[in-house]
Order: structure tokens, then sequence, then C-alpha cells
């Protein structure tokens, strides 16, 4: 199975939305989607008052269905597309694959598009799955792996898993995939066999994991702005944390918008 890593919307020319693309044998499988086309056409009516802040450069060659015709892959292929969170820079392309079966947390897709709260009703945008997508949802039992919750998702990919990452919203999961000869995106320094734990939102930056580097000022900050379970946060860094030194070698730990690495800016 090979795994692309890919920058799928820039964000204020400072972070990418890091997106996973993986070639299965069943057909393509998306982690996340980045901003659409849809988006790119109506940011007032699709993103709303954010894109002020986020300021999305809106390029279509960064769209994960422009993405995916560069690599000389057919879009229509993408069975499944399996999001970590619905925050819209993570949701935005869905409506590009209007066939994929979308796979989400059950406690993701209810304070979201069920009973959203306050801060829900204005944090998420109802517009980017108006066309009605088919979303598959998932609770997380007694599974366990490296000591998280976890669903397997072996029928999407096999090996994958829904990862229990709480924190950055009510229901955030990462998704694991095994490496078995995944390949970085152009330009990018990844390890072609080294495992793959898609963590969204969990961390911003790979310093905040204990990593060499400084952490950017902005990143703690937006951190606690965007944090709906703010109290969980510090302990999902720290047990991603040890995760990442205990597996160095054979798992990636990457985020959403830590610049650095494949996909990056």
């Amino acid at each position: 199975m090979r795994i692309h890593q890919m920058n799928c919307g820039t964000f204020a020319g400072l972070a990418p939305t890091r997106v996973l693309l993986l070639e299965a044998p069943g057909g393509l499988v998306l982690v996340d989607s980045g901003i659409g086309l849809a988006d790119i056409a109506d940011p007032a009516g699709r993103l709303g008052a954010a894109r002020h802040v986020l300021r999305p450069a809106l390029r279509e060659r960064e769209t994960a269905v422009r993405r995916i015709e560069a690599l000389g892959l057919d879009p229509r292929d993408v069975r499944h597309i399996v999001l970590t969170h619905l925050d819209l820079d993570h949701i935005g392309g869905l409506a590009d694959f209007p066939d994929a079966q979308v796979h989400v947390s059950a406690q993701a897709l209810t304070w979201a598009v069920r009973t959203p709260r306050f801060l829900e009703r204005r944090r998420y945008r109802r517009r980017q799955w108006a066309h009605g997508p088919r979303f598959t949802e998932y609770s997380f039992g007694a599974d366990r792996w490296e000591g998280f919750r976890v669903r397997p998702l072996g029928h999407v990919a096999e090996g994958m898993l829904l990862v229990d990452l709480p924190g950055h919203t009510v229901g955030h999961a990462g998704v694991f995939v095994p490496g078995r000869g995944g390949v970085p995106a152009a330009g990018g320094d990844g390890d072609d066999d080294k495992d793959v734990l898609h963590a969204g939102d969990a961390f911003y930056h790979r310093g905040q994991l204990g990593s060499t580097g400084r952490v950017p000022a902005w990143v703690p900050a937006m951190e606690r702005v965007m944090a709906l379970e703010p109290a969980a946060v510090a302990v999902t860094h720290a047990r991603l944390a040890e995760l990442a030194a205990r597996r160095g070698d054979s798992l990636d730990v990457v985020c959403a918008h830590d610049p650095s690495g494949p996909g990056g800016l």
C-alpha cells in the first residue's frame, strides 16, 4: 500500500493542511480532504468569516482532486475518506468525491452534524456536507493500540485504525496506516517504510512532541483558541510524544498543519 502525504490547502502562508492518499488494493483512500473546489468557488458561503482569520490561499492546484490528478491517478477511484474531524479545512474536499464513503467517529458526527451546541453551530460549515455524503460512524470500544483506544478499519484499508485523540474537538481522532513501502510527496523527506499516524489537529508542530526545533509562537496560541476540550490537549500531547519517542524508528507521527516534513510548504 503506497502512502502519499499531500498539502491540500495553505493557510496564512504559514501552515499546510496535510492529507494522506493511500493506494490500497481496493481503490484510493483519503485521510481528510482539505480545501475543495467548491470552497474556492464560493469562499464566503462555504468558509464563512473564518476565512478572514485563516486566510486560505484558495489555489485549485492544492485541492486533493487536483493533487490526485497530478500523480497520474483517477479521482473517481477514491472509494473511502476517513476524517480526523469535521473542521472546514479538513472536509471541504468531500464534495469533490461524491461517491466515496466517509468514515468518522460517532462523537464527531453527533456534535458537528446532529446536535451541535452554540460553539459548534458557529464553527462547522453545514454547506460542506449539504451534498449528502455517505457517512459511516464508529464508536471506540475495548480495542487498544499502543495504549490508545482504537477502532479497526481493516475493511477500508488493511491494518488501518481510527485512533482516539481527544482535545481539539469532541470526537477528534487520528488515523494509523501501516507503511509497507509508502512514498512521501514529491520533494518530501519521509521514510518509505515507516508506518504513519496522521494525528489530525491533536498537535500543530512536531516540536510540541519534544522533537528538535523551536515551536512558533502562533502555534500554542492558535491551539488554545481552537480546542473544544482544552483539558485533554496536554494529555494527548504527552501520550503522542511518548509514542513518537518509543516508535521513532518505525512510526512517523504527523499532524495536519506542521509546515515541516512531507507534504509541507
